[in-house]
């Protein structure tokens, strides 16, 4: 299947936005293997044994995307940027509930898709990475919200510009500056 072209998914978003569901329906099958293979980059690094697979991550990021009321979808990268939110509070649920269920710390490792932001010999735990993520958020809301748009959703530089409605040269630099910071507050984290 060819890629679909950003304005076929605009489109499908507004009309969607709108009130018709069968956008719904159409937009599903086009972006699905997009977020499938998103998903997928996530999970990659994790151990062997990990139980949460990339369809079922997908599918709980879809039921609580359908969930989302009164969103007026500005196009593919926005809805991206939402899938982004609603991937990263899955996989923060599901490391909650095994860390609970478990009672151990780091029982649940998520690698991150961009390696600036990962150290090559160990990814860091999904709960220290949304820790930092909350404090970044209390700092730098915009630098936050850029770490969601490349990392959680994999927009490009030009996407989060277009998302967030400020330059590529800010989003670079906001970029190289949130993984410093979570750099910095992950390996407090791990100090502790």
């Amino acid at each position: 299947m060819e890629k679909p072209s950003g304005q076929e998914v605009t489109a499908l978003l507004r009309e969607w936005s709108a009130g018709d569901r069968d956008a719904l329906e159409r937009l599903m099958p086009i972006v699905y293997a997009e977020l499938h293979k998103l998903a997928a980059s996530y999970l990659r690094s994790e151990r062997g044994d990990h139980t949460l697979q990339p369809t079922a991550l997908v599918n709980e990021a879809y039921l609580r995307i359908v969930g989302q009321r009164s969103v007026s979808w500005a196009n593919r990268a926005h809805f991206f940027g939402i899938a982004a939110q609603m991937m990263r509070r899955v996989l923060v649920d599901h490391a909650r509930k095994r860390h609970a269920a478990k009672r151990t710390p780091g029982s649940l490792y998520v690698g991150l898709a961009a390696p600036e932001v990962a150290t090559a010999d160990r990814p860091p735990e999904v709960l220290a990475l949304d820790r930092a993520l909350t404090e970044l958020e209390k700092l730098d809301a915009r630098q936050a919200q850029v770490v969601e748009l490349r990392f959680f959703a994999g927009l490009s530089v030009e996407e989060t510009a277009e998302v967030t409605g400020i330059s590529t040269a800010t989003v670079k630099r906001e970029w190289r500056t949130a993984r410093a910071f979570l750099r910095h507050e992950m390996g407090l984290q791990a100090a502790r």
